[in-house]
């Protein structure tokens, strides 16, 4: 997701929404999930947020329906380059998880976290 356009939008659309506190902690968990679904998986990913009940919701898309490995203990993650992605999320996030999807004969998953908007 980088520093491009996918963050600008994502800090516009929390701005707009009152939403402004939640922006760096978003950026980062979002940064994440899709860092990790490019990382790990071939082919397309797709960035989903979404606010409802007071809950803040980010979710990547990726085409590869296998669950993401398990995140290692934060603390364990210093001396190695990569495996903090869930590490990170976990951490961060309010609540996190996968879940896998089919539809239209599209197979994939959908690696999600919660923040409390309210």
């Amino acid at each position: 997701m980088g520093r491009g356009p996918p963050r600008r939008t994502l800090r516009l659309i929390l701005t707009l929404h009152g939403l402004i506190r939640l922006v760096d902690v978003a950026e980062l968990l979002a940064t994440e999930l899709v860092s990790n679904a490019v990382r790990h998986t071939k082919g397309p990913a797709a960035l989903r947020v979404r606010r409802a009940a007071g809950v803040l919701r980010i979710g990547v898309w990726d085409a590869d329906p296998a669950p993401p490995e398990p995140p290692v203990r934060l603390e364990q993650t210093a001396e190695v380059e990569e495996g903090r992605g869930l590490a990170l999320v976990k951490a961060c996030a309010d609540l996190w998880g996968w879940q896998p999807l089919s539809r239209e004969g599209n197979r994939g998953k959908v690696v999600w976290c919660e923040l409390a908007a309210a």
